[in-house]
């Protein structure tokens, strides 16, 4: 097809503004899907996305449009994420696309990832389309979102689209405006082929499956290809579109979207951002890619039998193939054998990467506390970066600790500005700015250490608000801050699993109310089981999980009391041999009550 009568766009929306509904009316009407194959969030293929109701990867779909003026159009399509912890997930998808449809709930209005996606958008020089989605709800007010996304992007009020996602209302205009206003792309059929893979997940079949946009020349099935990056040959066992499915066509050409199936059978020999080429004639210089995502949230990752390391080695190595921003290295633990380091976005996106490796790849796992990034000035005057507690140094051979801040920012309803302000200050939250966007709603900004938000903070702002208020945060700077490592022991013995990295101030709390929640999922024994926290050599909180206690007087009846004494004597003496002895077995709910241990306040 002639590249004039392409358009690549997205679309992007904070988390639940109706992003995937939208797609589906879109599929719908192009006639890309028929009645019978369609269901909603039909480009959540995921089951995890459909249970959740969240997208959690990109997904790329091809549509036909014949519009009024009697051409027909090929519209490709890259539904987005919109929860925080997939930022990355929408940058590369962007960067695929010449414009963009920002999707915005009539009732909801803008919120924080709306304003995030929209500058990540702009970042990449696209044509931004607003929408205003959900107008058929009762507490819709399209004409006050109107006012607030012109004053936001320059469109005349009457000129933004209102539509129903859900009742199928305006949303031919929608794609009248995406062929009107988005740019065809541009490339040239006859330069060497650059073709950016944009994501890719592992077929057993086809090897690694790279989703790609052409940005210059062709590829059909019968051209030896290279992967710029490392210069890995390959002839392409297939060449297709997305229709949603999989679908195989005889070639690509500059400016469309689709796939090549690589044959590649290592996931380390194609990454995403990575640009091929011809093998015979190979392009002069590779495609940008994308900045490399740093992740924030660390923990442990270990199966729960030891037997299945190499299996979890494996699926992470898949997993990673389809999830660039997951990063993995091995390290062992004295309670939990051999296991993997590993690094995420955020909470959500660990939780995501869990399910998917018990679900998809039948593993049971063990997660361990997670931790952020700290940087440590050393007494000698060294260096160091650690995001594990067991590679803190001694508290006599550090100088200074510093921790991640993030600047976060909260769109919320007037009246919930000091419920927010309480919650901020109370996780060591610091105020920077405070901007009336109209009468009833404000946007509040804080910079906070990350350690404080990463838990629960958003379950928290989401009850205390009744739901209204949204959050958005970026990476601040490092700052210095008096943190102590909070060791536990079970029975004596400290387990390195449960460490933590806390601040000085919150270590008795903390360390009081883990100890008292642990004594409820540590399994009694036939002996007393101490549970201690501790900081450095001092003990700052300890319960008993009391014994299994037998009847050993059961079949002593009657006679001298010394008969019950010597019995119970000889019980007593037994039960300090095992408690020398005795091991603990730690459940997985030991490791889930840490992460659990501030939701629950």
């Amino acid at each position: 097809m002639e590249q004039q009568t392409i358009r690549n766009f997205s679309i992007i929306a904070h988390i639940d503004h109706g992003k995937s509904t939208l797609a589906d009316r879109l599929l719908e009407l192009t006639g890309t899907v028929t009645a019978r194959e369609m269901q909603s969030q039909l480009l959540d293929s995921m089951d995890l996305e459909r249970e959740k109701g969240v997208t959690i990867k990109d997904s790329a779909v091809r549509m036909l449009y014949h519009a009024a003026d009697g051409k027909t159009y090929e519209l490709n399509l890259i539904d987005t994420p919109g929860h925080v912890d997939f930022s990355y997930e929408v940058s590369r998808a962007l960067a695929a696309c010449e414009g963009a449809l920002l999707v915005v709930d009539a009732s909801q209005g803008i919120e924080a990832q709306t304003l995030a996606n929209l500058y990540q958008a702009l970042e990449h020089d696209l044509e931004i389309i607003p929408v205003i989605n959900k107008i058929d709800l009762i507490s819709a007010r399209p004409d006050e979102v109107a006012e607030d996304l012109s004053s936001l992007l320059g469109d005349a009020p009457d000129t933004i689209l209102r539509v129903s996602a859900k009742e199928g209302t305006n949303v031919e205009q929608v794609l009248a405006a995406v062929v009107a206003k988005i740019p065809p792309p541009s490339g040239y059929l006859d330069k060497p082929l650059r073709a950016l893979v944009f994501d890719s997940h592992y077929d057993a079949y086809k090897g690694v499956v790279a989703y790609v946009r052409m940005a210059d020349g062709t590829v059909d099935g019968h051209q030896m290809l290279r992967v710029m990056s490392n210069d890995t040959d390959f002839l392409p066992v297939e060449v297709g579109i997305f229709t949603p499915s999989m679908t195989p066509v005889q070639k690509l050409s500059a400016g469309e979207v689709g796939y090549i199936a690589t044959g590649l059978k290592s996931v380390r020999e194609c990454h995403v951002g990575d640009t091929i080429t011809w093998a015979e004639q190979p392009a002069a210089a590779p495609l940008p890619g994308y900045h490399p995502m740093k992740p924030m949230v660390f923990a442990g990752l270990y199966p729960s039998e030891g037997e299945d390391y190499a299996l979890l080695r494996d699926a992470l190595e898949k997993l990673q193939l389809n999830d660039a921003a997951l990063i993995f290295e091995p390290e062992t633990s004295q309670a939990l054998g051999f296991g993997f380091r590993c690094g995420f976005l955020g909470l959500f996106h660990m939780e995501i990467v869990q399910e998917r490796l018990e679900r998809e790849y039948g593993l049971d796992l063990i997660f361990t506390a997670p931790n952020v990034e700290y940087q440590i000035t050393k007494t000698d005057g060294s260096e160091m970066v650690i995001d594990s507690p067991a590679e803190l140094p001694e508290p006599n051979e550090i100088a200074e600790i510093r921790e991640p801040w993030v600047k976060i920012t909260v769109f919320t309803p007037s009246e919930y500005i000091g419920t927010v302000m309480d919650l901020v200050i109370g996780r060591r939250g610091a105020f920077q700015n405070q901007e009336y966007l109209d009468t009833r709603r404000v946007l509040l900004t804080y910079a906070t250490p990350l350690v404080e938000i990463m838990v629960d903070f958003y379950n928290e702002l989401k009850s205390r608000t009744r739901g209204y208020a949204s959050l958005d945060y970026v990476f601040d700077s490092y700052r210095p801050a008096d943190m102590v490592k909070l060791d536990f022991l079970v029975n004596g013995v400290p387990v390195d699993a449960l460490s933590m990295i806390v601040h000085r101030d919150q270590a008795y709390h903390k360390g009081q109310k883990l100890v008292s929640k642990m004594k409820n999922v540590i399994p009694r024994q036939l002996f007393t089981v101490p549970i201690q926290a501790a900081v450095g050599k001092k003990v700052i909180s300890r319960a008993n999980v009391k014994a299994l206690r037998k009847d050993v007087l059961a079949k002593c009846y009657g006679g001298d009391v010394t008969r019950k004494r010597k019995l119970l004597e000889k019980q007593k003496k037994g039960k300090k041999r095992m408690k020398m002895v005795g091991q603990v077995q730690i459940p997985q709910e030991a490791f889930m009550t840490l992460l659990r241990l501030d939701s629950e306040d």
